[in-house]
C-alpha cells in the first residue's frame, strides 16, 4: 500500500469512528487509539501535501474567512404555516381529510392518512449538498429559502455530519444545528463573553467568519428533510427518514406515528412534559403527512406546504418596558446590569427583571431606559433582554455604566468588557460572597453558615478576609442578631472543623476564576498539592481534561498574586490542613462509563453516590443525553429518567446498583 492508499484508508476509517461515536453513540476505539490514527494521518497529509475534502481533519477550523458567499439551493426550503392550540391542528386535519376525499372521488388511489410528528428544533436550519461521489460539497444556511450563504467551513467543523457517504446521487438534505446545554456550559465556563443562549450559539456559531470560534461551540445537529434528490424518488416521509438514518446522518430518536387526533394531542402533552429536561432547544413539534404522492398533490401555499404544520409551544418572548438598570457587584467584584422591568407574563411566570451582562451588550441590542424590549425566558432563571422595539426609542434614556462602584464608591476599572471593583479589602458586596462561597457545602462546607450571617460579620466584626473566619470567639458572636451562646458555639465548632479539609475543596473555596468545583478536583488529581498548583505552566495547565488557555491563564495569575500566596500562607498557619488523597479507581461495569443519578436514595446522600461512582471509574453528569451510558435513579425520580427511557438509556435502580458493585 502506497502512501496515498495508506491516507485514505486512515480517511475511511476515521470517519467510520467518528460515526460510531457521534451519531450512534457506540465507539468501537478508544480516545487514545483514534488520537494515534489522527496524528497518523495529519502526517501523512503533510508529507505527501494532499487533503482530500472529507478528511476528519478539514473539521479542525482554523481559517478566517473575507466573508460569506450566496449559495442558491436546488430546491427551496418552505417555512411552515403554525398552530398554537389543538383547534388549529383539527382545522388542517379537517382540510386533509377533505382533500383525500376529492381526489379518491376523481381516481386517485391515496391511502388514509397517517402523520409523522417530531420535535421543532430550535436552533439554525441547515441545507447540505452531497455530489454524485457522495462527498459533503456545500453547507449552506436557509437564507430567504431560495438563496442562503455558504458556511461550508464553519459546518464541518460540527462532527456529527458525515464528510463522505455512501450514495451516487447528487441530493440536499435539511437539518437543523443546535447547541446542547454542555456545549453551552462549557465554552461559558472559558468564554471571555459568555452566551446567552443555546439558539443563539448555534446561530451565531455559523455565521462566525472565524472557524476555530466555530468549533469552539462543539455544535451539534439533527437531520430531517431531503428537499431535493437524484435518482429513486421516496414513498414515503418514514422511507425518506430511514435513508437519513442509513447514510450516517444523526436523526432525533423521536419519530411517532400518528392517524387520529387524540393521538396527537397526546404527543404534544408528552413533548411538553419533557421539553425541558432535554438537553438543547425545541420550540414545538412538525407534524406532518407520510404519503409522498398524497404531499404532491397538496402542494403549497405561496409560503407554506399545505401538507405539513407546526405546532408552537407558549411563547418564551414577550415585549414590556426597560424601567432602570441596576448595577450589583459579584464576589470577583464584577459590575454587572439588571434591568428593572414592567411586570410582564412569560410561559406562566410573572418578569420583573432580566439580565443585561455588560456595556457592550447593552450596545449591542440598542437597550434604553424607557424603551420596549423583547425579554425572553428559556431554560434560565432569569429571563434575557433579546433586543428593543426600534419604534419605542423615542423619549427614551441612554444606559450609561456607573462612575464607581455602586456598593463602596470605589474606582471602577474596566477589564475586557466588564466593569471591575477595585476595592478588593473592604467592598461589601464582594467580600460578602467571597466569605459565602468559601463556607458553602462543595468549598470548606462551614455548616449554619448564610449570607446573613456573613453580612454581620463583615458589618459588626470587621471580618475582611476569610482567613479572620478562624479568628472569631464566642462573645464576638453573641453580640450578633439571632445569635446565642448555642448557636455561636455551633458556628465556631463548625468553622474549626472546617480547618480538615480535602485539597479540591481547599482549591475551590479560594474563588479562582472559571474554576469550579469539577475543575478544581481535576485540578488537584493532576498537581497534586498547593506547591504544584502554585508552580504549575501554562503548557502543563492546558493538558488537564477540560481546561483551554483562558482558565490555565486565570489559575497562573492568581497564584502570582502576593495577596493570594499571603491569604493561603496565614490559612496555613492558622491550622487549614487540606490533604489529597489519591483515590483508588476500581476495576468495574461502570469505568469508563457516563452515569447521571436522579431521584432521592435510601443509602447514600447525592455526593456520596457521586463519590462512589467516581471510585468505581464513572464519569458522573447532571443531565442524560445519548451519550449518558446509565441512570441510577431512587424515589421519585422525575424527567431525567423519564428522558432516559424515551432515549433507550440502560436504568438502574439503587437496588440494582447494590448488586453490581
Amino acid at each position: 500500500m502506497d502512501k496515498r492508499e495508506l491516507m485514505e484508508a486512515l480517511v475511511e476509517e476515521l470517519n467510520r469512528y467518528a460515526y460510531e461515536y457521534y451519531s450512534l453513540d457506540n465507539p468501537t476505539v478508544s480516545d487514545k487509539e483514534y488520537d494515534l490514527k489522527y496524528d497518523e494521518l495529519v502526517s501523512l497529509e503533510k508529507e505527501i501535501g494532499i487533503v482530500l475534502p472529507y478528511s476528519p481533519t478539514v473539521r479542525v477550523g482554523d481559517t478566517i474567512l473575507e466573508g460569506f458567499s450566496k449559495y442558491t439551493h436546488k430546491a427551496k426550503l418552505w417555512s411552515l404555516d403554525k398552530a398554537q392550540s389543538i383547534e388549529g391542528i383539527v382545522e388542517w386535519h379537517n382540510r386533509n381529510l377533505k382533500f383525500v376525499n376529492e381526489m379518491r372521488a376523481k381516481g386517485e388511489d391515496l391511502p388514509d392518512l397517517k402523520y409523522i410528528v417530531t420535535k421543532k428544533f430550535d436552533g439554525l436550519t441547515v441545507n447540505l449538498t452531497y455530489n454524485e461521489e457522495g462527498i459533503l460539497e456545500i453547507g449552506a444556511t436557509r437564507g430567504t429559502g431560495a438563496v442562503g450563504e455558504n458556511v461550508t467551513a464553519q459546518v464541518k467543523t460540527i462532527k456529527s455530519i458525515p464528510l463522505k457517504i455512501n450514495s451516487n446521487d447528487v441530493f440536499e438534505i435539511h437539518g437543523e444545528a443546535v447547541m446542547t446545554t454542555e456545549a453551552f456550559e462549557k465554552y461559558n465556563e472559558t468564554a471571555t463573553t459568555p452566551l446567552k443562549n443555546l439558539r443563539n450559539g448555534a446561530a451565531g456559531a455559523l455565521r462566525n467568519l472565524n472557524v476555530k470560534e466555530t468549533a469552539r461551540r462543539n455544535l451539534s445537529a439533527f437531520f430531517y428533510d431531503i428537499g431535493y434528490k437524484e435518482g429513486e424518488p421516496f414513498k414515503t416521509y418514514v422511507e425518506m427518514l430511514d435513508f437519513i438514518r442509513e447514510k450516517g446522518f444523526p436523526i432525533d430518536d423521536y419519530v411517532v406515528e400518528c392517524s387520529t387526533i387524540e393521538d396527537i394531542q397526546k404527543e404534544i402533552d408528552y413533548i411538553k412534559d419533557i421539553r425541558f429536561s432535554l438537553n438543547y432547544d425545541i420550540d414545538g413539534l412538525v407534524i406532518a403527512i407520510d404519503d409522498i404522492r398524497t404531499r404532491e398533490l397538496l402542494g403549497y401555499t405561496v409560503k407554506f406546504p399545505k401538507w405539513a404544520i407546526a405546532y408552537k409551544f407558549e411563547a418564551q418572548e414577550a415585549t414590556t418596558e426597560l424601567l432602570d438598570v441596576e448595577w450589583n457587584v459579584g464576589r470577583s467584584g464584577r459590575v454587572s446590569p439588571t434591568a428593572i422591568l414592567e411586570p410582564v407574563e412569560l410561559a406562566g411566570v410573572t418578569v420583573k427583571r432580566a439580565t443585561l451582562n455588560n456595556m457592550d451588550d447593552i450596545k449591542k441590542k440598542g437597550v434604553r431606559i424607557g424603551s420596549k424590549v423583547f425579554v425572553r425566558r428559556s431554560n434560565d432563571v432569569i429571563p434575557e433582554i433579546m433586543g428593543t422595539v426600534q419604534d419605542s426609542i423615542d423619549g427614551s434614556k441612554e444606559i450609561l455604566p456607573p462612575e464607581t462602584c455602586p456598593a463602596c464608591g470605589s474606582h471602577l476599572s474596566l477589564i475586557g468588557a466588564h466593569y471591575f471593583c477595585e476595592n478588593t479589602l473592604s467592598c461589601k458586596p464582594q467580600m460578602v460572597k467571597t466569605i459565602v462561597h468559601y463556607g458553602s457545602r462543595e468549598a470548606m462546607n462551614i455548616a449554619g453558615f448564610s449570607e446573613r450571617t456573613a453580612e454581620q460579620l463583615f458589618e459588626k466584626l470587621d471580618i475582611k478576609s476569610i482567613c479572620d473566619l478562624y479568628k472569631l470567639n464566642k462573645e464576638d458572636l453573641i453580640g450578633l442578631e439571632k445569635f446565642g451562646p448555642k448557636k455561636a458555639q455551633n458556628l465556631l465548632d463548625a468553622i474549626e472543623n472546617s480547618k480538615d479539609c480535602s485539597l479540591e475543596a481547599f482549591i475551590y473555596s479560594l474563588g479562582i476564576q472559571n474554576v469550579g468545583a469539577k475543575t478544581a478536583r481535576d485540578l488537584v488529581n493532576t498537581f497534586k498539592s498547593i506547591e504544584g498548583l502554585k508552580n504549575a505552566k501554562f503548557e502543563d495547565l492546558v493538558l488537564v481534561p477540560d481546561i483551554g488557555d483562558i482558565v490555565a491563564q486565570n489559575v497562573m495569575d492568581f497564584f502570582r498574586e502576593e495577596k493570594v500566596i499571603q491569604t493561603i500562607d496565614e490559612l496555613l498557619a492558622l491550622g487549614v490542613n487540606p490533604h489529597f488523597e489519591e483515590k483508588e479507581i476500581t476495576e468495574s461495569a461502570f469505568s469508563g462509563k457516563t452515569v447521571v443519578v436522579t431521584g432521592t436514595m435510601e443509602k447514600y446522600s447525592r455526593k456520596e453516590i457521586k463519590e462512589k461512582l467516581e471510585s468505581l471509574g464513572a464519569k458522573v453528569a447532571g443531565s442524560v443525553s445519548k451519550k449518558t451510558d446509565f441512570v441510577v435513579y431512587g424515589a421519585e425520580a422525575g424527567s431525567k429518567l423519564t428522558k432516559a427511557e424515551e432515549l433507550g438509556v440502560k436504568t438502574i435502580s439503587e437496588e440494582e446498583f447494590e448488586n453490581m458493585i
